[in-house]
């Protein structure tokens, strides 16, 4: 057994007849295996007492439940929890139990019914929903399937196409669409839920309304030969949008076993399918990025001192170009009141015109109704001084990587912000430190590194100075948060963690274009990998000034492990910008699409012999592994220098920075996931082989040395490891 409990459930019995079951386990109610063991142990009791007509089961605190605790996986891999049979929860609870009980039951749902959560409902003999609840399946984005009878009540319910459309995209629906589709009975308002609930649990009881069991039903399910078509569709689908993910393809046979051999053989294939899967590579990595994930905001000797954020009310942006006006954009979206300052009429007119057009694209789209257009572009107001700024809570600088107009800002700041002012920054390059020299205030003085676009990336790097004070780490913290980004505390230093993480990547490429690798097999082989694009197709989008002045800085401060490639200057001479002037390393058609261009070869023939390197025979047939190994070990060499240095906290942040700052593919885990399940061994005597033959950008540092040379993992803790070694 578990060594502690993990929430709990209470019955109470009324006057009525109605077993009242209640899930408590905050914050979601999720429902642990000491909850469904007390779920069970209720039912049980409420079936055996002659004073219970009908059963209702709702969650505390305005919620139903938020799904199956997937902590109990590691309950179970630890050893502290024996694992229970296949089908013990979805076969002999959930419907043996509670759907085939002789005594109806009913959902009452408020707030959210998510994955195993809306399961259970499902498992009831009627739902009935406040408005707004969120109902969905997401476990896919977990790396697991719908392990408690969603793969077959689903398509029973709201039909097959939109069950597969559910569960292939994660995506729920809100209980207004949930009625229409026959997923709930009935939407009633938050204070008349659970009378109605009760109502209609003793309704059925006195077979006043339908006793259904969900998973019996067959009047929305399609004739074979159609089930069999859809199912093929979305089998295509999946495997073109997700070809190295197993499970979905695992999950749809689930729901197919059930179409065709019926619920009961459908639920066994589920069982099945859901013990297999949690043994999968991919789904232990996206088990590991969901709690990693939630774990950025953990910072030690920060959020544990018991320190409350401040509230925020009112920002200031300095600079309304591409990044101030993004800024701006996310933070009117959370309703933050927002001042954008600019140097003329011209600039902030032109900065509050891109937030406008970031918004009016949300309503084009039917995100976003004319009346909410109109209330949150009133939040912003436009500046060309500092006056106003005499009682905001917090100014964010996104001018350009210019130090010496920075310092002058901040010096300025000081000036006219109330004393409690957080001074932000989202340089992505220059030294905290440097910039606010010209101030008494080092401790308010903060980096909010945003990503471009900074409305839609989900990244916000929180870089501290030695000086910056916890109070404000916490209160940005809390403001990624609010904006619904994920925020990743680092440290100061060149390219803070992501970009400095990821400068080896493109010079990795370059090195390998210049010595004989086909650029476009490196992005081909880098986007089967997982990827969003290669990192050619990168240097396109991001446009080579920005490629060349980031890489500019990383030459400056690391000389002795980057790789000065002469590739993109030369293409620059030629007025090759990148997407932007639709030629770089791709050409680009009136609608973005890219197709190869064979002029490259001469720029690459030219940077050859320009840098003096000769063509390499090994790597002119590099397989798409050795490409893989080539292009990320570089990567994971400087990630380990940052967790070394102390730039992040734990190596589980750097997983977390890449995923959502660079896009590297969550079901790997993350780089430092990754790298361990290569092993440090193997990753250190590559790159040492290569450091060898091919010089110091792939020279393992001191850290990846020590550890590889024992096999020890890269992501534990740097105490943990010392003792081991």
């Amino acid at each position: 057994m578990a060594s502690r409990t993990k929430g709990k459930t209470t019955m109470e019995v009324g006057g009525d007849g109605v077993a009242v079951v209640t899930i408590i386990n905050p914050p979601v109610n999720s429902l642990s295996f000491d909850v469904l063991d007390n779920l069970k142990s209720n039912y049980e009791e409420a079936l055996r007492r002659n004073d219970v007509k009908a059963i209702v089961i709702t969650g505390e605190k305005g919620k139903f439940s938020g799904g199956f605790d997937i902590s109990g996986f590691g309950e179970v891999q630890k050893g502290t929890r024996k694992e229970p049979k296949v089908g013990y929860l979805s076969i002999d609870i959930l419907t043996d139990l509670f759907e085939a009980a002789r005594k109806p039951s009913v959902a009452a749902i408020d707030g959210l019914a998510l994955g195993g959560g809306l399961e259970l409902a499902m498992a009831c003999h009627a739902r009935i929903s406040a408005p707004g609840a969120q109902l969905g399946l997401p476990e896919l984005q977990l790396g697991v399937i719908p392990g408690f009878g969603g793969t077959q009540r689903l398509p029973r319910l709201v039909g097959l196409t939109k069950a597969l459309e559910m569960i292939l995209t994660s995506k729920p629906v809100k209980a207004e669409e949930g009625h229409s589709l026959g997923l709930v009975d009935a939407v009633v308002p938050p204070a008349e839920l659970l009378n109605a609930a009760r109502r209609w649990a003793l309704d059925i009881a006195e077979r006043r309304k339908p006793w259904v069991c969900s998973v019996l039903k067959t009047d929305k399910l399609p004739p074979l030969g159609e089930a069999r078509e859809i199912l093929k569709f979305a089998r295509e689908q999946t495997r073109k949008q997700a070809p190295n993910l197993k499970h979905p393809l695992m999950c749809l046979e689930a729901v197919e076993v059930g179409i065709v051999l019926g619920p009961r053989a459908g639920l066994e294939k589920e069982a099945q399918v859901g013990s297999q899967v949690v043994n999968l590579d991919t789904t232990k990595s996206l088990i590991h990025v969901f709690f990693s994930q939630r774990g950025t905001t953990k910072v030690p000797g920060v959020t544990d001192r018991g320190l409350v954020p401040r509230k925020i009310k009112k920002v200031a942006i300095i600079g309304g170009g591409l990044m101030g006006s993004g800024i701006a954009t996310a933070l009117i979206l959370s309703n933050y009141t927002v001042i954008l300052k600019e140097v003329n009429d011209k600039f902030l007119e032109a900065g509050i015109g891109r937030v406008k057009a970031n918004l009016q694209s949300r309503v084009k789209k039917g995100r976003m109704s004319q009346e909410k257009f109109e209330k949150t572009m009133s939040l912003l107001k436009g500046s060309l001084d500092y006056e106003s700024f005499r009682d905001v809570d917090m100014v964010i600088e996104a001018v350009i990587e210019n130090i010496s107009l920075k310092q002058q800002i901040f010096a300025d700041l000081e000036k006219y912000c109330p004393q409690h002012c957080i001074l932000a920054s989202n340089t992505s390059t220059i030294d905290l430190n440097k910039i606010g020299e010209r101030t008494k205030s080092q401790d308010r003085i903060v980096g909010a590194h945003f990503f471009s676009p900074a409305h839609v990336m989900p990244l916000l790097e929180i870089v501290r100075t030695n000086h910056t004070s916890p109070q404000v780490i916490v209160d940005l913290l809390d403001v990624g948060k609010k904006i619904k980004k994920t925020p990743v505390v680092a440290g100061n230093c060149t390219g803070f963690a992501v970009n400095r993480m990821f400068f080896p990547y493109t010079q990795a490429a370059m090195f390998l274009a210049e010595r004989g690798t086909d650029p476009y097999l490196i992005d081909r082989a880098v986007s089967k990998f997982g990827m969003p694009m290669g990192p050619f197709r990168l240097c396109d989008l991001v446009g080579f000034g920005v490629a060349i002045a980031t890489a500019t800085q990383f030459i400056e401060n690391f000389p002795e492990r980057t790789n000065k490639s002469m590739i993109i200057p030369l293409m620059q001479e030629d007025k090759r910008a990148g997407e932007a002037t639709r030629k770089g390393f791709y050409l680009y058609d009136d609608k973005r699409k890219a197709k190869p261009d064979p002029e490259i070869k001469k720029y690459i023939e030219k940077a050859r012999s320009l840098s003096g390197v000769s063509l390499d025979p090994k790597l002119e047939k590099l397989s798409e592994k050795e490409i893989i190994e080539m292009t990320f070990f570089p990567v994971v060499n400087e990630a380990c220098r940052v967790f070394a240095e102390g730039i992040a906290v734990k190596a589980a942040d750097l997983d977390i920075a890449g995923i959502v700052g660079m896009g590297f593919p969550p079901y790997r885990g993350g780089i430092m996931f990754w790298a361990d399940s290569i092993g440090s061994k193997y990753i250190h005597s590559k790159l040492d082989e290569w450091s060898k033959t091919y010089g110091d950008f792939f020279n393992p540092c001191a850290f990846l040395a020590e550890r590889g040379s024992k096999g020890a993992p890269l992501s534990a803790p740097l105490e943990q490891t010392r003792s081991r070694l």
